[in-house]
């Protein structure tokens, strides 16, 4: 397990994916897996960055571990911000036009859809917020 901590600011969004990416290859992960994994981080991350603490800045862990059989990846992003389950939202009616659809929730949705797995926990005062990704 490698594990980063870092202020949850939008600024280090890159940051974040960089310390990902690097250990998705260094097992060898495909182009795609990181591409889908990336967009994740973007969308977790960005919201731990914007709500957590607001308006303050506070800290935030993420760890990346490999899993076997099947081989996958599973990323976990723990903040002490405000207890927040995204998961707990009615998924969007992507069926409707942009302008019918209400706005937000679009992008835990991808996350959902794209992941192999999506969990979330408030255990200690901090939000913890796994996805897993078969690679």
């Amino acid at each position: 397990m490698k594990e980063l901590n870092i202020d949850a600011t939008v600024e280090n969004i890159g940051a974040v994916t960089d310390f990902v990416n690097e250990q998705l290859e260094f097992h060898g992960c495909s182009l795609k897996v990181q591409t889908q994994i990336d967009i994740a981080i973007d969308e977790l991350f960005g919201n731990i960055a914007q709500y957590a603490y607001n308006p303050d800045v506070g800290p935030a862990t993420v760890r990346v571990e490999l899993k076997e059989d099947p081989l996958a990846v599973v990323i976990t992003f723990i903040d002490n911000g405000v207890p927040y389950d995204p998961l707990k939202n009615e998924d969007p009616d992507i069926s409707l036009s942009a302008e019918e659809r209400k706005i937000g929730g679009l992008g835990i949705y991808m996350v959902k859809k794209t992941m192999d797995g999506v969990s979330y926990e408030y255990k200690d005062g901090r939000n913890i917020l796994r996805i897993t990704k078969n690679i």
